[in-house]
């Protein structure tokens, strides 16, 4: 690895930790709901509003930060986020009261959504052509190690908390652990912050601000002088066709020869949160508590769940290219079914009492059935949508139409996240989960009957064959 590749290399990985950031700040909640619901005495809809709340300002942190960075610049856009991120942290870690918790995470979520679309964006502008898919794949892999991270550190501290150890003690690890489990996010937002400090400004930013020896001087450490030279040319190029071209309208969207692509589209964006990923991910130890292993075995569990969700997004990353998008969306909503009526039997078949207490029940054929399920999203599902959505549609509407898909991801995720707790109340585990299983059986049926294969084939190929079709 040559010196140029090590700068890349370094630039993108700590930029990249506001993904991970982002996969920490929304999954460890997951830890939280189990002690808030009690002290606070909420309500379903009031537990599934303190997991959900955060996705809603996420997404209009998403829309905001693009014209943002347009105008400030994405460093520091980015380190506004870790600013939010830390001031979250800390805010829900002495939150009195439930609604004061609520508007600490929401004003986290804003972090979440500005690392989701800038830390990327940033990556794929500074890395080199050759280097840009690993090192933009550098975020998505931050966000699941994020999200394990999360799992652990909710154990370690819950463990932590019920250990002899005098620190331990003297921090208030066990009578605080909520508090802690939000809090602990303070420390990798402020490394965040300053190693950001560290990291250029984009080079195509300051190209759209005229500065194009600096610009010059930066892609000049990414790659070589001559090369650098060429893709300013190439930037310059690209600047001015953006300005020159009309922009494209949200109504061409809705026109007839958009028909297929945007059912595509909106399928999938609508089956990658319907099918109950998010409920998995912010309630694993609820769903594992409620299978009758207790407290400490649930926050192991869901430390499991983090691990095979990282195993499986690397596994669909070195597979993508090579077996294509379709099988792995096929293999992936298969299993998906298959779990979820897996933990619907395992839910079902459960004996209680005549006070509605659990007697008997199987959490190995629920640890098999959750596991499996994180399985398949994570192969399929999770990484295959943004690739997808980046193949599908044609270059003139590709931005406008991500967002709009985009934004009904969120809204359909915002909506399983809130309604959760209420659905497990009402209709029980069982009934929950067979309902995932049902929508992951018909989108099976769906794509496997529009989706073509995308891989290997050119964005104008597969705009002649879908476009107007």
């Amino acid at each position: 690895m040559n010196s140029n590749t090590r700068y890349t290399v370094r630039v993108a990985l700590i930029v990249a930790l506001g993904g991970f950031l982002m996969g920490f700040d929304a999954s460890v909640i997951s830890g939280v709901v189990t002690f808030i619901e009690p002290q606070f005495n909420l309500t379903n809809i009031q537990v599934g509003w303190a997991v959900a709340s955060l996705t809603l300002t996420a997404t209009i942190g998403m829309m905001l930060s693009g014209p943002l960075s347009d105008r400030f610049g994405r460093r520091p856009v980015l380190k506004v986020a870790a600013l939010l991120f830390s001031a979250s942290a800390i805010a829900s870690a002495v939150a009195p009261d439930y609604t004061f918790l609520v508007a600490a995470r929401m004003l986290g979520g804003f972090g979440v959504g500005v690392a989701l679309i800038i830390a990327p964006m940033y990556i794929a502008e500074i890395a080199p052509a050759d280097l840009r898919g690993r090192m933009v794949s550098f975020n998505q892999l931050n966000i699941v190690i994020g999200i394990s991270a999360a799992y652990f550190s909710n154990y370690l501290i819950l463990s932590l908390g019920q250990s002899e150890l005098s620190w331990a003690q003297a921090l208030r690890l066990g009578d605080w652990n909520w508090r802690w489990m939000l809090g602990v996010e303070t420390l990798p937002a402020i490394f965040y912050f300053f190693a950001l400090f560290s990291v250029p400004e984009s080079p195509r930013w300051l190209v759209m601000q005229g500065k194009d020896d600096d610009a010059l001087a930066i892609m000049a450490q990414v790659t070589n002088q001559a090369r650098a030279e060429a893709e300013l040319a190439e930037i310059h190029t690209s600047l001015r066709a953006e300005k020159n071209a009309e922009r494209a309208s949200f109504r061409e969207l809705f026109t007839p020869s958009m028909k297929l692509v945007l059912t595509i589209g909106l399928s999938v964006a609508v089956l990658q949160q319907i099918t109950g990923i998010n409920s998995v991910f912010f309630y694993a130890p609820m769903i594992f508590e409620q299978s009758g292993i207790g407290t400490d075995a649930s926050f192991m569990q869901a430390v499991l769940v983090g691990l095979v969700n990282l195993v499986f997004t690397v596994l669909a990353i070195a597979l993508i290219d090579k077996l294509g998008r379709r099988p792995l969306l096929g293999f992936g909503l298969a299993g998906i079914a298959v779990c979820m009526f897996l933990l619907a039997y395992g839910f079902g078949s459960a004996t209680y009492g005549a006070n509605g207490e659990l007697v008997d029940i199987n959490p190995t054929l629920i640890l098999i059935g959750i596991l499996g399920f994180v399985a398949s999203f994570a192969i399929s599902l999770g990484p295959v949508m943004w690739v997808l959505f980046s193949e599908l549609f044609p270059n003139r509407v590709r931005a406008v139409a991500i967002s709009f898909v985009g934004l009904v991801n969120s809204a359909v995720s915002f909506l399983v996240q809130l309604v959760f707790p209420w659905e497990l109340e009402n209709f029980g585990n069982s009934t929950t989960f067979l309902i995932y299983g049902v929508f992951a059986l018909l989108g099976l049926v769906l794509i496997m009957r529009i989706l073509p294969e995308t891989k290997g084939r050119s964005l104008e190929e597969l705009e002649a064959e879908l476009v107007g079709r």
